[in-house]
């Protein structure tokens, strides 16, 4: 009985931890090495580069070119609750062309904020996604 018991408790305790998802934040420097490991190039987290939001930004931010040649910028924010203002910021500080594309081209993940230069192909914004890392 007490058997039975223990296996079903860790049984619980195993079901119970699935679906746990990772609350750290991500950081551009765990994620940097990922993108240049899946074809991304020009990738640099240095802050004169990466543009004046994704430079003040808590976590860092990161500049990169897809395989394709669209550049990524991302911000990384304190946390999910900062990514609003991060989003406001980068939208104000658009180009006025700029600004009604906005939506295409302005994604979050959690405490990232990325924007592209053009509305991202599926397969790239999934490896940005995939690459993000605390």
């Amino acid at each position: 009985m007490s058997r039975t018991l223990g296996i079903l408790l860790l049984v619980a305790l195993l079901a119970a931890g699935c679906g746990v998802r990772n609350s750290k934040p991500f950081t551009a420097k765990a994620s940097a090495g990922c993108l240049r490991s899946h074809g991304f190039t020009g990738v640099t987290t240095n802050p004169r580069k990466v543009g004046f939001i994704a430079g003040f930004a808590e976590n860092g931010g990161i500049r990169a070119t897809s395989p394709t040649g669209n550049a990524v910028t991302i911000a990384f924010t304190a946390d999910a609750n900062s990514v609003s203002s991060t989003e406001e910021a980068f939208k104000l500080r658009a180009p006025k062309r700029l600004r009604p594309h906005m939506a295409d081209i302005l994604r979050t993940n959690r405490n990232a904020v990325l924007v592209w230069t053009i509305t991202p192909l599926q397969d790239e914004l999934d490896t940005a996604n995939f690459c993000l890392k605390s």
